[in-house]
């Protein structure tokens, strides 16, 4: 959904205990699952028993098939981390207790209506995991694609790869993928600095043929401005700094 934002890992905890009620442990699943995987609502609504748990344990790879993807345009395979298998079992024990039926055909996120046959609609998936982001406290445009958005955040923070967030969308431009990700300022100053040539700048008389000297008070003070610590520069006498300068 446009506009929405993601969530950092703060608040996915201040949301995950925030469910209750009978059907706690199918929307916390529903919305662990989201966050975990980056799946749309369609695609996790979707879902089958069969499909997140196999050999009597829940799956490390996520199937999606291009036949609920969006547009119906690729398939794709999402590691599950140990949050979503987590939730994977929860749920499987929970159709236990429910139904007393955790048949691999039927549908990992019910309705509340009849003994699990029918799958959860978007609306019930919309209004619970609203209910959660207030009850939270949380702030700004939350919804249902605030969890894909929170994985396809989380994962560019850590990999700072955009193509294998493009991948594990399902995305076909990455310029779609782009659209997903916020600018974190923080992180682009510290990045820049990193990029500084500081790391060549020697203050120092000691060095040989190698280096430049220039005494530029405009320099001096450009590099103050900018945040650099360059009062052992400064003579007493002088109001001008030695910039020594690698050739």
């Amino acid at each position: 959904m446009k506009g929405t934002r993601p969530l950092d890992n703060d608040e996915i905890r201040q949301v995950a205990a925030c469910f209750d009620g009978s059907f706690e442990i199918r929307n916390r699943g529903l919305f662990m699952l989201g966050v975990s995987t980056g799946g749309r609502i369609s695609e996790l609504l979707s879902l089958r028993v069969g499909d997140v748990y196999q050999n009597k344990r829940p799956v490390t790879d996520l199937l999606f098939d291009k036949s609920v993807v969006k547009g119906g345009e690729v398939s794709r395979a999402v590691p599950v981390n140990s949050d979503g298998r987590r939730a994977i079992e929860d749920l499987i024990a929970w159709h236990g207790e429910r139904y007393q039926n955790a048949d691999k055909d039927r549908p990992l996120f019910p309705s509340r209506n009849g003994q699990g046959e029918k799958r959860m609609s978007r609306r019930t998936a919309h209004d619970v995991l609203k209910r959660a982001f207030e009850a939270a406290g949380l702030n700004g445009h939350l919804a249902t694609h605030s969890l894909r958005k929170s994985f396809a955040q989380r994962l560019y923070d850590r990999t700072g790869d955009i193509f294998a967030v493009q991948e594990m969308l399902g995305h076909k431009s990455v310029t779609t993928t782009q659209k997903y990700l916020g600018v974190n300022y923080a992180n682009i100053k510290e990045a820049v600095e990193e990029m500084a040539v500081a790391s060549e700048l020697h203050i120092s008389g000691l060095l040989g043929s190698a280096i430049k000297k220039e005494k530029d008070e405009t320099l001096f003070l450009e590099l103050a401005l900018r945040g650099y610590d360059l009062s052992n520069l400064r003579d007493d006498n002088e109001t001008t700094a030695e910039i020594v300068r690698i050739s």
